[in-house]
């Protein structure tokens, strides 16, 4: 059986739900828990899958269900899984519960598919990734060999994941489009930070409660310059999150730009004075203290839109290929 028929038969059996008057046949909330649990103990990998009681502990909190404030039907679910991908109800829910099954089917498919063979980074992939790149930003080729480029940060990005899937390629993407939508990278080139020394550290810190706080200071700051932006980035980051989850796409970027600016809000006006997070923006790069170097070459302003999607996003009966940001970082 082929890549495509071993895909279509699993979107097929799964897509049941969406149809089935009796939820309780396929209960996919388990079935995104044991696919975990397996993945978690090695028994995807043909490796034992017995545990002890501190893989049992672990595999408790793998799964994260977060239902969103609402005052009645319809309601929403998201489920985030342990590398960070975060997926939400495809369908128009009328319980919570219904909204939570949602969740979890799509969070399943997405997980299903993305064990697939095509759905590893490889060398073709890469090319081919790299050549509609170039084609699109209008740029050479040849420049892919450049890391000072944006096509040769892109390159090396990709080449740092060969071998891993596309789910967990988007995680790692989804920080540093974080970072960009933020202005932190801007701010880092015009430190003249290298663009190798901040993927080195990005890559290996992840994204953390520090790292959201920080962004939260610095839409603090913009707030204090140009009152009522805050509310008006907030509003476009909800309404980008609402639509994103009705394509069933993964929704880590937009939530956590949805939760950075309201954790922003939340405190524009209660705890902090002007003088506070005037500064926000300088405070917070001082506070990292990043260990980067300088560069040694002239960074160029070319952004890169990736052509595939690193992470594959499937409702229904069709595959959607997506990206979640539309320029390649730093």
């Amino acid at each position: 059986m082929s890549n495509v028929e071993v895909e279509d038969s699993i979107m097929s059996y799964l897509s049941q739900s969406e149809t089935d008057t009796s939820p309780k046949d396929l209960n996919v909330v388990v079935m995104l828990h044991n696919f975990w649990e397996q993945r978690q103990t090695g028994g995807l990998n043909g490796s034992s899958s017995e545990s002890d009681g501190s893989v049992a502990i672990q595999t408790e909190s793998l799964l994260l269900y977060e239902s969103a404030p609402s005052p009645g039907p319809p309601y929403v679910c998201y489920v985030t899984l342990p590398g960070g991908s975060c997926f939400g109800n495809y369908k128009v829910c009328d319980t919570q519960a219904e909204a939570r099954r949602d969740a979890a089917r799509v969070a399943l498919m997405n997980s299903l598919v993305n064990e697939l063979p095509c759905r590893r980074i490889n060398p073709q992939f890469i090319a081919q990734s790299l050549q509609q790149a170039a084609t699109d930003s209008a740029v050479s080729i040849e420049d892919a060999c450049d890391s000072s480029t944006s096509i040769g940060t892109y390159s090396l990005l990709l080449h740092s994941y060969i071998g891993r899937t596309m789910l967990e390629f988007q995680e790692m993407m989804t920080i540093f489009q974080l970072l960009q939508w933020n202005g932190t990278l801007k701010a880092l080139r015009e430190r003249q930070c290298s663009r190798q020394s901040v993927i080195s550290y990005y890559s290996q810190r992840g994204l953390d409660e520090y790292m959201r706080s920080s962004m939260a200071l610095d839409w603090l700051g913009r707030e204090q310059r140009l009152p009522g932006r805050l509310g008006e980035e907030l509003q476009v980051a909800q309404r980008e999150l609402v639509l994103a989850r009705r394509r069933g796409i993964e929704l880590r970027f937009y939530k956590e730009k949805t939760e950075i600016l309201s954790l922003a809000l939340s405190q524009a006006y209660t705890h902090h004075t002007p003088e506070d997070y005037s500064e926000a923006p300088s405070h917070t790069y001082k506070q990292e203290q990043l260990p980067l170097h300088t560069l040694y070459s002239q960074d160029t302003e070319v952004q890169i839109t990736p052509p595939y999607s690193p992470s594959p996003t499937l409702h229904k009966k069709q595959t959607v290929l997506q990206t979640s940001g539309k320029h390649m970082p730093y």
